[in-house]
């Protein structure tokens, strides 16, 4: 017992090089201002491949409509600026209250059935919300959705700009905060049961780990915090519209993971950055090929293994 309290306090433990990760983050939009709108987009992003990782990474539940979540959360932020008050910090909240709602309503759904099960219980509740956001064309605003929002600006100073200065700042600081209570939940005895549910759940059941509550829980968590990166993404953009709730938005968060590696919070921010910039560079090169070199890429990161990607001379060796 001692020795495992020992672990999780080292494991809580800031590293040394995680400040400098997030200092380079906060001086990126500065360096680099041309490509604010960019390191905003990735912030987003990051969050959202974050909240999956929690779900998939260490509670082993598979999930393919976890944009159920980001799109509520972008339609939430989007009807509460419009008819409540334009106030992002408050519509932030809201956002994240209405999609952890959401997900303490899918929990239940997804505790029984396998893998297989589960892929398509997620599925089908994303693709009921997208059918709800076309049909309720009065209040979505259908296939046009909702355009021409006029946020606040952010803690009453800072406007929103054309050039996504602002913007990349707000949603980094959120993805810093939202990113810490993340790492804090993992590494507390709460994210323990979680790894051993994901490695064995009969042995869990079996030594009193209460796995119904512990899904339930992180599984609304994780929604929390996928509607937080769809408020940011209507709140940055000025508009929400059906494509936040589309399969592909679930489909490339999954690539984010693969990219950057579950069970490990980083994985979902360094997958997130990656697949975003090669979406950007690839797309500049061939605007209509790129996909098929970012699916070459997944393909050979695949098949060689994340850890010998940059060593070509060790791909057709044998793992060890």
């Amino acid at each position: 017992m001692i020795e495992a309290q020992k672990n999780l306090l080292h494991a809580s433990r800031m590293k040394p090089w995680e400040p400098v990760v997030w200092l380079a983050a906060f001086a990126m939009p500065m360096v680099f201002p041309q490509y604010a709108a960019l390191i905003n987009e990735i912030a987003i992003l990051a969050l959202f491949a974050v909240s999956l990782d929690l779900v998939l990474g260490y509670a082993g539940i598979v999930s393919l409509g976890h944009a159920a979540f980001f799109g509520l959360g972008a339609y939430t932020a989007a009807l509460f600026c419009k008819h409540v008050m334009p106030d992002p910090h408050l519509g932030l909240l809201v956002a994240m209250g209405t999609s952890a709602l959401l997900g303490l309503l899918a929990s239940f759904t997804v505790l029984r059935g396998s893998d297989l099960t589960r892929l398509m219980v997620t599925l089908g509740v994303a693709l009921l919300l997208l059918e709800l956001a076309n049909k309720l064309d009065w209040l979505t605003g259908g296939t046009d959705g909702i355009q021409g929002l006029m946020f606040a600006p952010v803690l009453g100073k800072f406007e929103f700009d054309l050039a996504g200065h602002t913007a990349s700042y707000y949603s980094l600081a959120v993805l810093l905060v939202l990113f810490l209570l993340a790492r804090r939940l993992v590494n507390s005895p709460f994210g323990g049961t979680l790894k051993t549910i994901r490695d064995n759940r009969l042995r869990a059941v079996s030594i009193g780990v209460p796995v119904h509550a512990r899904l339930v829980a992180v599984y609304t968590v994780a929604a929390a915090m996928a509607g937080a990166a769809g408020a940011l993404f209507t709140q940055t953009s000025g508009f929400a519209s059906i494509d936040v709730l589309e399969f592909h938005r679930s489909a490339d968060v999954m690539l984010m993971l693969v990219i950057g590696g579950t069970g490990w919070l980083y994985g979902g921010v360094f997958g997130a950055t990656v697949f975003r910039l090669m979406q950007d560079f690839l797309s500049q090169i061939t605007p209509q090929y790129w996909t098929f070199w970012l699916g070459l890429f997944l393909v050979v990161l695949v098949l060689v293994g994340r850890e010998r990607l940059l060593k070509p001379w060790t791909w057709w060796r044998k793992k060890g």
